[in-house]
C-alpha cells in the first residue's frame, strides 16, 4: 500500500509539485525524513514547521505508525487574517 501526499502553499512550492505517493509503513517523522532528502533543504525548512493532517484529521503524535492508504496533507503556515 501506498500514502499520498498532497502539498498547500509553500509546501507545494518547495516540493515542486502538488502531491506524490510513497509506500506505507512509516511514522509521520520518518515520513518527513524521506521528503526532506527527497525535495531537499527548502521542503526541509517547511516540514519543520509545518501541520499535517491525516486522513483530514490533524497529527499530534509523529512517532505513530501512519495507516496504509492515507492521505498526508502538509500545511505551512499562513498569514493572513
Amino acid at each position: 500500500m501506498e500514502l499520498t501526499v498532497r502539498y498547500f502553499a509553500g509546501a507545494r512550492a518547495a516540493a515542486g509539485r502538488p502531491e506524490e505517493t510513497v509506500p506505507a509503513g512509516r511514522s509521520l517523522d520518518e515520513l518527513a525524513a524521506e521528503l526532506a532528502a527527497r525535495h531537499g533543504e527548502g521542503l526541509a525548512r517547511v516540514l519543520r514547521v509545518a501541520s499535517f493532517l491525516v486522513d483530514g484529521v490533524t497529527c499530534h503524535d509523529r512517532n505513530t505508525p501512519l495507516p496504509a492508504g492515507a492521505t498526508i496533507d502538509v500545511l505551512p503556515p499562513f498569514a493572513g487574517g
